[in-house]
Parts: structure tokens; C-alpha cells; sequence
């Protein structure tokens, strides 16, 4: 179009200096349309703070932490771009699209970016929601357009490849037929079209990568070979990988000398890469406040239940409120350190988020796998708070509605996976009478259980809740310390 422009308005000043008009003024007015074309152009192809925009990212995959399996595989599917002869007289077809898969906060986009420089690729991104209009069509002409800027885009930076990123692919790819609009079904068909017109043997060559945290929902369609090829699972961290995440995260930090990360990344089980990325972050702002000129591990620690929990709020409970959070809270300490020792890591009474207590446990080791022995335990400890709370004040209050939600939810799974009375189930067929008969059964017996490990500990219990209310928080090791005495108390002298 530009050309085609540039050659008219060629052709019409010599048309009019031939026949004797000053073309001056002409050629002035053309030269200031011109360049308000081109930076109307530019700004197209690379609007400023669009996600659409082609952007050149310096982000590696020495970069991530904690997603090795999820980088081997994922660079043995880019290599198809890097090795593209190779790959060729072995007459292998390249994939055409890569979806990544898993929880919030793991690393999809970096991944993603990362995958732009390991194959010196042009990037371009976008988020499912920008597809999405209430106008019929508006979305299958996005989706038209961020193809034709990768291409476009590619050719001006002289690169072969281009990766088209489209986060949060569930909103546009979601099964056809499950939405009212039709604006839905036609953006995802358009998606198909130009997945399936992709050539893998023209330049440059696209590479479509999605990602979202709700495979479940997507269209079969869109699944298929020839479209995402490749499915890969960025799954949240073990231990070694939230390790090497903190070692990431903490490289330009000045840290304490009793910094211990190894137990941090026994402390964050269940952590996402993006939760340590802001684990590391608040603990420095923390320090930041304290004026304290290195992070210690006390600031990890507190940084650990703002991340969890969230900012301490300003509520003021009551002396006797806050003395019967410290019974509710010891209730699960003792039960939880009954049941697994040294498993207690802090105990606090400040009020965060909705939460006016916190006991925080570090797992034994990431477990995939749980035994019936195991699942009631973990009962135990969440009934823990509610039955120290009768045991001390001969009633129980509202603190414990959400370990009473914890508690079913595990007594519930025992019986879906066969390890309750009634044996091996299978849920669409299970009344649902039956199965609330089973969970009460199963927590009854449990509270009984509960009831006779704390029963012990009840007299010391009183006095040891006012010393935490003066103190406010307790580590593991002041706890485990108090417990130990009390075990030795009951310990009978032999004669």
C-alpha cells in the first residue's frame, strides 16, 4: 500500500509540472502525509504497551526455576525450529502449536518468552480476553490480524521464526456449543483456520504457543495433532525446584548469614514460582522497614505468612478472643506434632487476612501419594483446634468452620478412593445419603482419636496459651521445647 502511494503521487507532480503548476506546496503536504502514515503504520504493527506488540525478550530458560522436565521437554519440541534441515531429511513434520498447561503463577509466559530466544524468534503475544467482543466478528479479525504481525514482523527483523503466544487460550478455546454468543465459537474457529493454514515449510515459520490452567475445558478440535501438537505440564515445584527458585530469586539480595533456604523450601510446600518470587520480595520489604541492612531468616518467616495469609489486619480482639485463638492454635500444634514430630514450624495469634490464628507446617516431603493412616492424621490436626477449645472452655466456637470444611473434604476423599467401610465406590453411583452417613462415621471416630491425644495436655495447655498471647508467635523449636516437658512430666518415675 505504501508503495503504491509513493508511485501515485510520483506520477501526479510530474502530471502537474508538465503542465506548469508549482508542485512546492504539493510535494510539502505530501512529505508530512507521508511520515503521518508511516508512524500511524509503526504504531500498528508495535503499539506501545499493546500485549500484541513483537517484543524482543532476553528472558532464558537458565532463568526459571523448578520446571526442568517441563524445559527438556519443551526445548526438544523447539529444536524442531533451530534444526529445521536436519529435522527435514528425516522427513519429521514440525509441530505447529505447544500448549502449557498448569496452575496459576508457574512459569507459562516466561517459558513461553524464553522459547523466543532459545530460537531467536520473533515474539508476539496475547490474552484470550482481547478476542473476546459482544460484536459478531471482532474477534476472528484479532485473531487474523496477530497472525499477519507475527509474519509481518518477523520479515522486518530479518528472522525465520515467529511465536504467536496466546495466554489464557480457554476463554476463546473453550468447547463450541457451551457459550450463547456466537462471537465465542466464530473467534475459535478462526483460530483453527489459521492453525491449519500454517506452512511448515515457508518463511517465516510460526509456532502457536497457549496456556492456560483449564485443559479440561478446551475444544477437542483445538487439541488435535497438526494444531497443539504438544501438551506440556508446568506443574508446581518440588522442594529442589522451590530451592532452586529461592537461589534464583535471592541472587541480588543481601541475605543473613542465618538464612537458611533449604528449610524455606521445606516451609513453601505447595508453592508456585510467582508465590517465592513475592516470598523473596516481601521478605526484603520487611527489612526495608525494619532498616535492617540484610534479610534474616525471621523476615522469611514473616514473609512466608503474608504470602500465605496476607497483611496483618488492624482488628483488636479481646484479651479472652485472643486467649481462645491460643488454645484453638496450640490444639493443632500438639496434634499435628503428636502425630508427625517436628513437623510444627510457627505459631502465631495476629490476625492476617480472614485468619485470627496460623499454625504452619512443614511437610515431610512433597507426597503425591496418601495412605488412610496418613489422611487421618491430617484430620486429627485439623480437628485439633476445636476439640482443645472444648477440652479447656467446655464449648466450641465459629474459629473452627473452616478446619470442619478441611476436615469432610479429606473424609470425603477416604471414601471416594475405597478406604472407608463400605469399600471400593464409585461416585455417580453413590447416594448421596450414604455417603454423608460414611464421611460422619469416619469423623466421629476421628474426633474420639483427637480427643484422647490432647486430653493429656490439657492442664499445661491453659498456662502455656497466656504465654503465647504475651508473645504473640512462637517458633517450632520454643514449642516442641514446652511439649517435651510436658512429656516428660507424665513420663512415670521409675522406683
Amino acid at each position: 500500500m505504501r508503495d503504491w502511494l509513493i508511485g501515485a503521487g510520483v506520477a501526479v507532480a510530474i502530471f502537474l509540472a508538465l503542465i506548469g503548476i508549482n508542485v512546492l506546496p504539493l510535494l510539502v503536504l505530501g512529505a508530512l502525509g507521508f511520515a503521518f502514515y508511516t508512524l500511524i503504520e509503526r504504531r500498528q504493527v508495535a503499539p506501545t504497551g499493546s500485549k500484541e506488540a513483537a517484543i524482543r525478550h532476553s528472558v532464558h530458560f537458565d532463568h526459571i526455576g523448578g520446571q526442568d522436565h517441563a524445559k527438556r521437554e519443551l526445548m526438544e519440541a523447539l529444536d524442531f525450529l533451530r534444526y529445521r534441515d536436519k529435522i527435514r531429511s528425516l522427513g519429521i513434520r514440525p509441530l505447529k502449536g505447544i500448549l502449557l498447561t498448569g496452575p496459576p503463577g508457574t512459569g507459562k509466559t516466561m517459558m513461553a518468552k524464553a522459547a523466543a530466544t532459545y530460537t531467536d524468534s520473533t515474539f508476539v503475544s496475547a490474552s484470550g480476553s482481547e478476542f473476546v467482543e459482544m460484536y459478531v466478528g471482532v474477534g476472528a479479525q484479532r485473531v487474523r490480524e496477530l497472525f499477519r504481525k507475527a509474519r509481518q514482523s518477523a520479515r522486518k527483523e530479518g528472522r525465520d521464526n515467529a511465536i504467536v503466544f496466546i495466554d489464557e487460550i480457554d476463554v476463546v478455546g473453550g468447547k463450541r456449543g457451551a457459550h450463547s454468543h456466537q462471537e465465542y465459537d466464530q473467534t475459535l474457529n478462526q483460530l483453527l483456520t489459521e492453525m491449519d493454514g500454517m506452512q511448515t515449510t515457508q518463511t517465516p515459520m510460526i509456532l502457536v504457543i497457549a496456556a492456560t490452567n483449564r485443559a479440561d475445558i478446551l475444544d477437542g478440535a483445538l487439541l488435535r495433532p497438526g494444531r497443539f501438537d504438544r501438551q506440556i505440564k508446568v506443574d508446581l515445584p518440588d522442594k529442589e525446584g522451590r530451592l532452586h527458585i529461592l537461589r534464583i530469586q535471592t541472587k541480588d539480595k543481601p541475605l543473613s548469614e542465618d538464612v537458611d533456604l533449604e528449610h524455606i523450601a521445606r516451609e513453601t510446600f505447595g508453592f508456585s514460582g510467582a508465590q517465592l518470587e513475592s516470598l523473596a520480595n516481601e521478605a526484603a520489604i520487611i527489612a526495608l522497614r525494619q532498616n535492617a541492612q540484610r534479610i534474616t531468616q525471621d523476615f522469611f518467616r514473616d514473609a512466608v505468612d503474608k504470602v500465605l495469609m496476607g497483611e496483618k489486619t488492624g482488628r483488636l480482639p479481646t484479651v479472652h478472643e485472643l486467649y481462645r485463638v491460643a488454645v484453638h492454635e496450640l490444639g493443632h500444634a500438639i496434634a499435628s506434632e503428636v502425630m508427625r514430630p517436628h513437623s510444627v514450624s510457627h505459631i502465631t495469634i495476629a490476625p492476617r487476612g480472614n485468619a485470627l490464628g496460623f499454625v504452619r507446617q512443614i511437610p515431610e516431603s512433597d507426597g503425591y501419594l496418601y495412605t488412610k493412616e496418613q489422611l487421618d492424621q491430617q484430620v486429627v490436626v485439623a480437628l485439633g483446634g476445636a476439640v482443645a477449645e472444648e477440652l479447656i472452655f467446655s464449648n466450641r466456637s465459629t474459629g473452627a468452620q473452616n478446619d470442619f470444611l478441611q476436615a469432610s473434604r479429606i473424609a470425603r476423599t477416604e471414601v471416594m478412593c475405597g478406604l472407608s467401610r463400605i469399600g471400593i465406590v464409585a461416585e455417580e453411583h453413590l447416594p448421596e445419603t450414604i455417603l454423608d452417613e460414611e464421611v460422619r462415621h469416619i469423623l466421629a471416630a476421628i474426633e474420639d482419636r483427637t480427643r484422647d491425644v490432647l486430653a493429656p495436655y490439657a492442664e499445661a495447655l491453659k498456662a502455656y496459651a497466656d504465654y503465647v498471647v504475651s508473645q504473640e508467635s512462637i517458633d517450632g523449636d520454643s514449642f516442641r521445647s514446652w511439649l517435651s516437658d510436658c512429656t516428660d512430666d507424665r513420663q512415670p518415675v521409675a522406683n
